[in-house]
């Protein structure tokens, strides 16, 4: 097997980022040149975990990413630098609380032969740079979904997303103009959850840079416009064992099996707790608990129902052997978003939970129609203290981990409700 100085040179890579995403999904680097390379992949690149969103003090020592080959991409955009991931060590132990080893302990814990396969979709805004306005002042339609127009304005910029996928063997299959103005989707084929993960992280880093490259910026932000869509991140979800799909069903009116509906059953049962992972920030609940938008709806959930080919509800199936979760926003850390869905798939599997009635309606228009559905909850707080409760999400991910996450996140929430809005000023300053 060739070193990595040897594939730095046959490749013409100059410098490598070796990078991680923390528990909040901030993407961490060092660059390293590519003669110092093979050492840094053997020892591990340093950082201070503390400097991160980890649960850590200044007085532990470096946590040390140890990279995986597997992982490496040249960056597209600039082929002389490869960016690669992989496992994060402290004291020569795994670091835990590390979201890509907590998603490969779920793997491990996956019935023996079993894949979970995934494909998401990351919705994503073109601003300007300084972020108060879309970047395209020409895109304002009532209903800018699909617009060739406005897709086509921003040609120069989805293009070179999208030829960088299919140079990286991604299988992109379709880009389009999103239900809000400056709002674009961009899809690729499905994959096993961490290479998801790994693709998802990758993604997120490529589009921002690509957009800084044409003097504009990205945001995946769950809700930056109060009148607009906000990005989800939808996901598509099935399970494999070799080359059968385990989700899969001919008999089934909707073509999913009985193994499928219980883990719909057991993400249904957890989905309050699941907020907190999926829906992490305090914008994300402007998104799911949002009022009409200028399109005419919000295209995200705010009741844990599932019904067919229906993207009113929480869960769709849109076709036989997956279904798509729809409640997960841009700014889900994307290797705790797949073990999380993971892990509450295989309680409801292990104890045949059963994810009731389909509910057939528009949940917008209809929704009070639903008697006894659960609402998601209404903010960051109530989807903490759900998951602080979750014996599920807990013992699968890891108490300790949960807790780490649950603490940052708390302080989170305390900076938010320690910030005076305009609004409180406007409507209490004469109470």
């Amino acid at each position: 097997m060739p070193s990595w100085s040897e594939i730095a040179k046959e490749r013409g890579i100059r410098y490598f980022l070796i990078s991680f995403v923390d528990l909040f999904g901030t993407m961490r680097a060092k660059i390293v040149p590519s003669s110092a390379i093979d050492g840094v992949a053997k020892a591990g690149a340093g950082f201070a975990g503390f400097a991160a969103w980890f649960d850590m003090t200044p007085a532990d020592p470096d946590v040390l990413v140890i990279p995986e080959l597997d992982t490496l991409i040249q960056l597209p955009w600039k082929p002389e630098v490869g960016w690669v991931t992989g496992d994060l060590f402290m004291g020569g132990k795994p670091v835990d609380q590390n979201p890509r080893q907590v998603l490969k302990r779920m793997i491990a814990a996956t019935p023996s032969g079993h894949e979970l396969k995934t494909g998401v979709e990351c919705e994503y805004f073109l601003i300007s740079p300084s972020g108060d306005a879309i970047s395209d002042p020409a895109d304002r339609q009532a209903k800018p979904c699909y617009d060739q127009q406005a897709l086509m304005r921003r040609y120069d910029v989805v293009a070179e997303i999208c030829d960088a996928m299919v140079a990286l063997g991604w299988k992109p299959y379709q880009n389009d103009h999103e239900d809000a103005n400056g709002q674009f989707e961009m899809n690729w084929e499905y994959d096993n959850c961490l290479r998801t993960a790994d693709k998802h992280a990758f993604f997120k880093y490529m589009v921002k840079s690509i957009a800084e490259k044409h003097g504009l910026r990205a945001t995946f932000m769950p809700k930056p416009f109060a009148n607009l869509t906000g990005n989800g991140c939808h996901t598509h979800v099935s399970l494999w064992k070799g080359n059968d799909n385990v989700f899969e069903d001919g008999k089934d009116e909707l073509g999913l099996s009985p193994q499928a509906y219980h883990f719909i059953g057991g993400v249904m049962h957890s989905a309050d707790a699941l907020c907190a992972i999926t829906n992490p920030t305090v914008n994300s609940y402007k998104r799911i608990n949002a009022p009409v938008t200028l399109s005419g709806a919000t295209w995200s959930p705010n009741t844990v129902t599932y019904a067919g080919n229906n993207r009113t509800h929480m869960i769709r199936i849109p076709d036989a052997g997956r279904f798509e979760f729809r409640l997960a926003d841009g700014a889900a850390n994307p290797y705790l978003l797949q073990a999380a869905l993971l892990a509450a798939g295989l309680d409801g599997m292990a104890n045949k939970r059963d994810p009731g009635r389909r509910l057939d309606i528009n949940m917008y228009t209809d929704g009070h129609e639903a008697a006894g559905a659960r609402k998601l909850p209404l903010n960051l707080l109530d989807a903490l203290r759900a998951l602080e409760k979750s014996d599920v999400l807990s013992r699968a991910l890891g108490a300790q981990t949960l807790a780490s996450y649950i603490k940052l996140k708390h302080e989170d929430w305390n900076a938010y409700s320690r910030h005076l809005t305009d609004w409180e000023r406007q409507t209490t300053l004469d109470c």
